[in-house]
């Protein structure tokens, strides 16, 4: 009963941290900018942060089942 949240949860964070990782790696790639009105450099780091924190929410709410 209770593992359908954690499930919910777990998805959204791991589809979102996954998902922010690729699309700062494309964009780190082909040199694009991450995000506007920010260093490149800062921006990438942020985003890489944000994105791993994300997935390991992800894999930790999994871990809860």
């Amino acid at each position: 009963m209770e593992s359908g949240p954690a499930i919910f949860a777990g998805t959204a964070f791991a589809l979102f941290g996954a998902g922010l990782l690729v699309w700062t790696g494309v964009r780190t790639l082909h040199r694009a900018p991450v995000a506007l009105g920010v260093g490149p450099a800062a921006a990438a780091v942020m985003a890489t942060g944000f994105g791993v924190v994300s997935l390991a929410l992800g894999v930790w709410c999994f871990g809860r089942l």
